[in-house]
């Protein structure tokens, strides 16, 4: 063997435990929602179930309970769609805007603007709790989830920012001057220009605000409550509440059931993420 095949040998078996040990997690949540309470509690952690059971996936998405609710995930599972969606979109448009001006409309002070948005990327969730709090109090949607989405939007302006302004810095000036020549004003130029060549890094705002957002449990149990809480709040409290017998297997099956979602954005998006970083990153 040459040493060149001896290497890439070594190579693959790292990344091969690597892959095993990053996975077996996932391994042990999947056959442990799958087996009997019987089985959990006399058989190997690592054991292949003996018996097929899809009950506690049925349980974790409509009888679970969630403290004194037992009504499962799936009402809160519609409830972080909402606030996720509608949190995505605006924050990526506004950000898409924001790069916009920042790159082609230049105006006095803009780069110090642009700076103290780039700061907002480096402020920890808890320093904003407070006052996100009292003007969710002032605006009267404390509790709510328009208020959610609107934190969610503030929060994740400064990201999608900071994805368009590195994407639209990148395209040529020549283009909006030759579209101001032929009477193209602010909209035009943004929409039927800018916008459809900004595919790759709308892919990356969408998947990296989705999975923030989705995934977010410190804004969902600081800003709602009640019906209105986030996937994320519902499954800590099914977790943790306390019943008789420990149902093992449905909190494996919650947990993965919360997860799925952006597990599918990034199998089905992953590659246009890294295309979007890669289109979207400074050519010096």
């Amino acid at each position: 063997m040459t040493l060149n095949k001896i290497l890439r040998f070594f190579l693959y078996f790292f990344l091969g435990l690597m892959a095993i040990y990053y996975l077996m997690p996932l391994y042990i949540m999947l056959i442990t929602s799958v087996k009997t309470l019987t089985e959990i509690k006399t058989g190997s952690l690592l054991a292949f179930p003996k018996e097929i059971s899809f009950s506690s996936w049925n349980t974790a998405w409509n009888k679970a309970c969630a403290g004194v609710h037992c009504v499962g995930l799936k009402p809160y599972f519609w409830n972080s769609i909402i606030i996720t969606i509608p949190a995505v979109i605006i924050s990526t448009m506004v950000g898409a805007i924001n790069g916009y001006i920042l790159t082609k409309w230049k105006f006095k002070g803009s780069d110090i603007f642009f700076a103290l948005i780039l700061f907002g990327c480096f402020i920890p969730f808890q320093i904003v709790l407070l006052p996100m709090a009292r003007t969710l109090g002032l605006l009267g949607l404390a509790g709510t989830a328009p208020g959610l989405i609107l934190v969610h939007v503030v929060y994740g302006i400064c990201f999608t920012t900071l994805f368009f302004r590195n994407f639209y810095i990148t395209v040529s000036d020549e283009i909006i001057k030759a579209a101001l020549i032929d009477g193209a004003n602010f909209f035009n130029i943004f929409f039927k220009i800018l916008l459809p060549l900004s595919i790759p890094i709308i892919v990356v705002s969408f998947i990296w605000q989705f999975t923030n957002i989705w995934n977010d449990f410190l804004f969902g149990v600081s800003f709602s409550q009640g019906g209105d809480q986030p996937l994320t709040v519902a499954l800590n409290n099914i977790v943790n509440s306390t019943t008789s017998v420990k149902e093992y297997n449905v909190d494996m099956a919650a947990a993965i059931l919360a997860g799925l979602p952006t597990l599918l954005v990034y199998v089905v998006g992953g590659k246009y993420f890294i295309r979007g970083l890669m289109a979207g990153s400074v050519k010096g």
